[in-house]
């Protein structure tokens, strides 16, 4: 899949002057829902089957092909998919799990929900991902072998360092799952060789999510590549009870005296959950995933519209975007932009509220997870344990980000963001 090559796209090629959205309130993301989706989900109503029919596995074909990868399993959501993959490692008590403190709850509670103990590694403040020599001295310091998986995290679209961290993960006995909620479509090159998010040699599993603000909209939905037979076989039955229709263990009872396989018949051959995806969403995530090469690209478009605007607007830089690897595709989940809040002499929360009333909706990507009263308990963390990850925070906004944001959408943001930091009042 080769992506690479559209890295720095012409900013102003394919965003318009002028759009409804220039009238509308700006959210910082929002799903993209067309005729064609509706219809897709209107087929699949009409149809016999709502759950456990043909639109999830064409879903998951789909998928694999789009990212280039052998095997997709599909499930209810991207925590579902990150437990699944823990519970597939037979992660549990006594095992630790490595992931960076910038992310959502869900990177770590997925360790937490096997029984497993989670490591925090800190950050590259300039990118908000995972450092890789940050985690080279966890791994080191590991010498009874109890760290058994690393997650790092895509943040906001953008590929870690992920060849780097498997071969720090496996020389340390580690397995890599890569966690790439916000990265579909996302690519690297290492070595003059490309590789994409979800279809490479650095990770055994990659997690995907497909919540509404996310590059595919399914309203809920998340999914796990992977290239291994045997996690494959783990997963679908763990999502699915523990059920399994084949290789019983019972065969008095699985086969008729004639030797045929009891129709009805299933064996749980481990407790597992009812993490399936429903047809509905199936269906709805296969129409969406065909417009996902626009998507991509209208992002990279707003993004590089976001720069020349910072760039125009806080020409001393006092407002920066985050640092975009050398050899990345970006899938650009978010455009967040680093303010030193102290500097121009307001809050943060008075910048949020400002720009709502002027019609435009932020967010901040993520609260340090160290700092949460559950982390700050169960691993005794707090502030000063990570300084990287809580300089980023202290400065993190995330602007408007989804497909159809105009170019004036972009200026408006900008020149908003510039009034209220230098205290204009015009908003």
């Amino acid at each position: 899949m080769a992506v690479l090559k559209t890295i720095k796209p012409n900013f102003l090629s394919g965003i318009s002057e002028t759009g409804l959205s220039d009238r509308k309130f700006l959210p910082y993301g929002r799903q993209h829902i067309t005729e064609q989706d509706i219809q897709a989900v209107i087929d699949v109503l009409r149809s016999d089957w709502l759950t456990q029919g043909p639109a999830v596995p064409a879903f998951e074909e789909a998928l694999a092909r789009r990212v280039g990868s052998k095997y997709a399993v599909a499930c209810s959501n991207g925590t579902a998919a990150l437990q699944l993959a823990m519970l597939a490692l037979k992660i549990g008590p006594g095992d630790e799990v490595v992931t960076t403190p910038i992310t959502f709850l869900a990177s770590a509670n997925c360790a937490v929900h096997v029984g497993a103990h989670v490591r925090f590694s800190d950050i590259d403040p300039a990118t908000g991902l995972m450092d890789a020599e940050a985690l080279q001295k966890i791994l080191s310091a590991d010498k009874k072998g109890r760290i058994k998986a690393v997650i790092p995290v895509h943040f906001a679209g953008q590929p870690a360092e992920l060849d780097k961290i498997h071969k720090l993960a496996a020389a340390h006995g580690a397995e890599v799952v890569d966690d790439a909620c916000h990265a579909l479509g996302a690519a690297y090159n290492v070595a003059q060789r490309e590789f994409s998010i979800g279809a490479n040699d650095h990770s055994l599993m990659t997690v995907f999510s497909f919540h509404p603000v996310k590059h595919v909209a399914m309203g809920e939905g998340g999914a796990i590549i992977t290239r291994d037979a045997e996690i494959l076989e783990r997963l679908t039955t763990l999502r699915n009870h523990g059920i399994r229709k084949k290789d019983f263990e019972n065969p008095i009872l699985a086969f008729s005296h004639k030797g045929e396989i009891n129709p009805w018949y299933y064996e749980m051959v481990e407790p597992g959950y009812n993490y399936r995806l429903t047809d509905i969403q199936a269906a709805l995530g296969q129409s969406q995933l065909e417009r996902l090469p626009h998507s991509l690209k209208r992002r990279n478009e707003i993004a590089e519209c976001y720069c020349a605007f910072l760039a125009e607007y806080f020409p001393d830089g006092g407002v920066q975007h985050l640092h975009r690897r050398d050899e990345v595709f970006h899938a650009y989940h978010l455009f967040v932009v680093l303010i030193d809040f102290e500097k121009f002499g307001i809050s943060r929360a008075s910048v949020i509220n400002s720009l709502r009333q002027s019609g435009i909706g932020t967010q901040v990507h993520y609260i340090p997870l160290h700092l949460q009263p559950f982390y700050r308990r169960v691993c005794r963390t707090g502030p000063g344990d990570f300084p990287n990850a809580e300089a980023y925070y202290a400065k993190a906004l995330s602007l408007p980000m989804y497909p159809e944001l105009t170019q004036n959408d972009c200026r408006r943001v900008i020149a908003k963001l510039s009034n209220i930091l230098n205290g204009k009042g015009d908003f």
